[in-house]
């Protein structure tokens, strides 16, 4: 395995172990400030992570060409369900922007982030599931599937669990 290899691969983990982490911590904090605070820096971590995922694919396996990683994003569609398009690298895009704003989010304060409205974090915690759970179970396969199905499904129950604490305590929706 190449280093750019490695590294790419590496980052990615890095980004789905700390994504995991992070949201059974703060699903689990109860407002805890030192929890939150942890869930936080793993978050923080996980972001820093998916940036320089994103970097070392461009770098050791596209030369920077955002028409090379759209081709190998349609012949990997293509293998997997048939359809010769790469637009999905935009919901990838999409991820990196979103995750970036959320972390700068979170960062301003503990307060400012729990008061984000509800209409804003369902839809990006179920986004970022649909798009970890793509990632790992459907166009991956052998232990690596299994290990996203797994991941996919706790993550989900860990941010189920926090929205119903959430809603129970505060009466939201």
């Amino acid at each position: 395995m190449s280093s750019g290899e490695f590294l790419t691969r590496f980052t990615i983990w890095v980004v789905l172990a700390c994504y995991a982490i992070g949201t059974a911590v703060f699903a689990l904090s109860r407002k805890r400030p030192k929890w939150e605070s942890a869930a936080r820096l793993a978050w923080t971590v996980a972001c820093v992570s998916l940036l320089a995922h994103v970097a070392s694919a461009f770098h050791f396996y596209h030369g920077w060409s955002e028409e090379s990683a759209y081709r190998e994003t349609a012949r990997q569609t293509a293998a997997v369900i048939g359809i010769n398009w790469g637009g999905g690298i935009y919901f990838n895009y999409a991820v990196v922007l979103f995750w970036v704003i959320d972390v700068a989010w979170w960062w301003r304060g503990l307060d400012a982030y729990h008061r984000r409205p509800r209409l804003l974090v369902v839809p990006w915690q179920a986004f970022l599931i649909f798009m970890i759970f793509n990632a790992t179970v459907v166009f991956k396969t052998g232990p690596l599937r299994w290990v996203g199905v797994c991941m996919s499904l706790a993550v989900a129950c860990f941010w189920l669990h926090s929205w119903m604490q959430d809603t129970a305590r505060f009466g939201q929706v």
